[in-house]
């Protein structure tokens, strides 16, 4: 039975993936509801006349006195809920929701929820993969696959949710089995008024979570917490009671728990200090909830990485090159930079810019000087980078990505790598950091 009610009028606000999967949704439960999108032509504008030709939608500069016809409004993630319209409804008693809230309402088996400025994907990934290899029917999605709503099974054991900041604005109790906000950096300040409005809103993820999951290297990920809570945490450090970190023995590094060691750290495929924190914070994720060590190392064992985050594209000229393009924030560039620098006995050639999402760049400038050789600045804020990194490296700009991996390539010496992490969105020259990836790999496979 869905925990939803069918005698109250929805609208769906936002017709993208995430408001198509909400129409789905409603419409298989007989829920009364229409939809809105302030673009003239959403994505999924065909879609829904195709399949739900009986649906009312409405197009353009939202309605308040439409939107105040319903009970509730399911706002898209990609809706500030700022804006104006939803405001005055809500003034008016409307309640405003979204579709992780309705989820969680209908989900039947835990939920481990995980957020953070920088790599949820690779976390939530590798926890599903863990949950996989212990036999589990896990069903893997949020903000990254497919949509929360399309999970939803009776016969599903886990979920592993990755949400995003603007997916948990509009969740009011989300009741994850764990959560964890892995941790927190300065993102989508064109969103937000500033760094404590923007940690707000991803501590909405352990609202009603029995368990949670800390970075003690990072204060912002601690949440504040009911007496007796389990509390796990991770970090590059050595582990004590409840924790996972790196240990030392005969010169060798292992990731641990507690003071037993694990596994040895080289026996990861993906490089960098960066992606050993995720490891361990998938590992303390997977424990709570009762996953076996040896699935989840063997999981850890045959992972190779994500596609755009920190990816080996290939070698040339005793060169390295490593596709970040993910790496749409400051805070995600400094987990590239430092994770690979520290593993690396040569320097790095970074290749950043793009539009910066009124990010501040200042905070580049002391790990750069520290591992990188020079810096090849591309796209449209690639001036403000200049002028955050000063004199920490030598610069140059380029005019487009090919000129830029030409660049990098003649100022790279044996033993040294090129890193696209660009700290910036890419929509100023590409249509998303997926295709700035796929260029930059191209270009890079085809170097003779």
């Amino acid at each position: 039975m869905s925990l939803i009610a069918s005698d109250h009028f929805r609208i769906v606000v936002g017709l993208g993936k995430s408001g198509m999967s909400l129409v789905r949704f409603l419409a298989q439960r007989g829920v009364s509801f229409a939809v809105a999108d302030t673009r003239e032509n959403p994505p999924e504008l065909a879609t829904l006349r195709r399949d739900y030709p009986q649906v009312e939608v409405r197009c353009g500069e939202l309605d308040v006195e439409f939107l105040c016809r319903a009970d509730e409004l399911y706002v898209s993630p990609g809706l500030a809920l700022a804006t104006p319209a939803l405001q005055a409804a809500a003034a008016r008693g409307v309640k405003l929701s979204g579709d992780i809230d309705l989820f969680a309402r209908n989900a039947k088996a835990p939920i481990v929820a995980i957020s953070g400025s920088n790599a949820k994907s690779t976390v939530t990934t590798l926890v599903g993969e863990m949950a996989a290899a212990d036999g589990k029917r896990v069903a893997v999605g949020g903000n990254l696959g497919t949509p929360a709503l399309d999970l939803l099974s009776d016969d599903i054991e886990l979920y592993v949710m990755e949400l995003s900041s603007f997916q948990l604005e509009t969740t009011n109790q989300l009741g994850a089995e764990v959560a964890t906000v892995l941790n927190v950096s300065e993102d989508h300040m064109d969103r937000y008024s500033g760094l404590p409005a923007y940690h707000l809103a991803k501590h909405r993820i352990f609202r009603g979570a029995r368990q949670v999951v800390v970075n003690r290297q990072d204060a912002l990920t601690r949440p504040l917490m009911s007496e007796g809570q389990p509390c796990w945490t991770f970090g590059l450090s050595a582990p004590d009671f409840k924790a996972f970190g790196l240990r030392e023995e005969n010169g060798e590094k292992y990731l641990a728990f507690e003071f037993q060691n694990l596994m040895p750290v080289r026996e990861l495929k993906v490089r960098g200090a960066h992606n050993q924190a995720n490891a361990l914070a998938a590992l303390a994720l997977g424990h709570a909830v009762g996953l076996p060590f040896d699935a989840m190392l063997a999981s850890l064992r045959n992972f190779t990485g994500l596609e755009h985050r920190c990816q080996w594209v290939r070698e040339l000229d005793g060169v390295s090159y490593y596709n970040d393009s993910k790496a749409t924030n400051v805070g995600a560039a400094l987990a590239a930079i430092e994770g690979l620098g520290m593993d690396m006995d040569g320097k790095l050639i970074l290749i950043a810019g793009g539009d910066g999402k009124g990010a501040d760049f200042s905070g580049l400038r002391d790990s750069v000087a520290k591992h990188c050789r020079a810096a090849v600045l591309i796209g449209r804020d690639a001036g403000l980078i200049a002028d955050a990194l000063g004199d920490a490296v030598p610069q140059v700009r380029a005019g487009s990505l090919d000129e830029a991996i030409a660049l990098s390539r003649s100022l790279a010496q044996s033993g040294d790598a090129v890193l696209l992490s660009p700290a910036c969105a890419s929509f100023d020259m590409f249509k998303n950091y997926e295709e700035r990836g796929q260029l930059f790999a191209r270009a890079v496979e085809v170097l003779a």
